[in-house]
């Protein structure tokens, strides 16, 4: 759905975007994360249109987003700050989203009244709190029936309930139209939950990207005893991180639950047990020593 290759941004003689690649696949959901200042927002403006890039390409679809109104109509975008005319109220915006995109839904839009209880469509939007701002722009852009939905801190300002209505509603939508997402968030523990692919980003530039599933599938988080406190673990097993309280050994080893268990099991532990990893975990030990600032946000 979108591919990124080898974009270069540059800002007053500062590298925004290092050559930066990415890939998100049509209908999942992309989760990108990185530390403040990592370019994330800089590069969802360059996906939107709002920014060209120095150097390399940006393509939705097989086709360059920058001045292309023919790519634009197939997303909706939800900053973190979200925009609405001075006087408007939420019946206005509709109006105002139903003449910019070809495909808005005035039907769903007054189905959908009733997951968002709180709003008065007729008061004015500027003089909602944040949250209910939120709400309010997620309500208009699943109306547009986006073939992609681009989310920047999308969640944030909202209570757990809504937090959990918002995703439920968008995660349907993927399931039932094949949407595409990109969202970029600092929660690691909420992405975990909804996204399919992950990239993390740092100084520029996508130090790791792959599905959930091959990340999940690549470390393995133990719980060891063994009878015999000298024994020592076996030398081709890579260990990226250890811990001992007690008898009690915790390892995040490199490989799959199941490669681990061969090359442990024939030492006998008196107690085995493979434990789940967090996405915040993953990416941690993942990354190793590779950057500083990456492991202290991601802690």
């Amino acid at each position: 759905m979108i591919r990124i290759t080898d974009v270069v941004k540059d800002f007053d003689g500062f590298r925004a975007l290092n050559h930066l690649n990415m890939h998100v696949p049509k209908g999942s959901i992309y989760g990108l994360v990185g530390p403040n200042g990592a370019g994330k927002s800089t590069i969802i403006r360059h996906i939107t249109g709002a920014y060209r890039q120095d150097q390399g390409s940006i393509e939705i679809d097989g086709v360059a987003v920058y001045e292309n109104p023919s790519v634009k109509e197939k997303y909706a975008y939800i900053p973190d700050d979200f925009f609405y005319f001075t006087q408007a109220n939420t019946i206005d915006m509709m109006k105002f989203y139903g003449g910019m995109y070809a495909n808005f839904d005035k039907e769903l839009f007054y189905k959908l009244k009733d997951c968002f209880p709180t709003i008065d469509v007729k008061r004015n939007v500027r003089s909602l709190s944040k949250g209910m701002q939120k709400q309010v722009a997620f309500w208009l852009a699943l109306c547009c029936r986006p073939q992609l939905l681009i989310l920047d801190e999308p969640v944030d300002g909202l209570d757990p309930v809504m937090r959990r209505q918002i995703w439920s509603l968008i995660m349907g939508d993927v399931a039932e139209r094949g949407t595409t997402v990109l969202v970029s968030s600092h929660n690691l523990r909420e992405l975990e939950d909804v996204c399919d692919h992950v990239g993390i980003m740092n100084a520029g530039e996508i130090l790791i990207e792959r599905s959930l599933s091959d990340l999940q599938g690549s470390v393995t988080k133990i719980q060891v005893v063994f009878q015999d406190d000298s024994q020592e673990l076996p030398k081709q097993m890579q260990i990226l991180h250890k811990t001992t309280v007690g008898r009690v050994h915790t390892l995040i080893v490199k490989g799959t639950s199941e490669a681990v268990r061969e090359q442990i099991s024939p030492m006998k532990p008196t107690l085995f047990d493979v434990l789940p990893l967090s996405l915040e975990e993953i990416f941690i030990y993942e990354l190793g020593g590779a950057d500083y600032a990456v492991k202290d946000f991601l802690f």
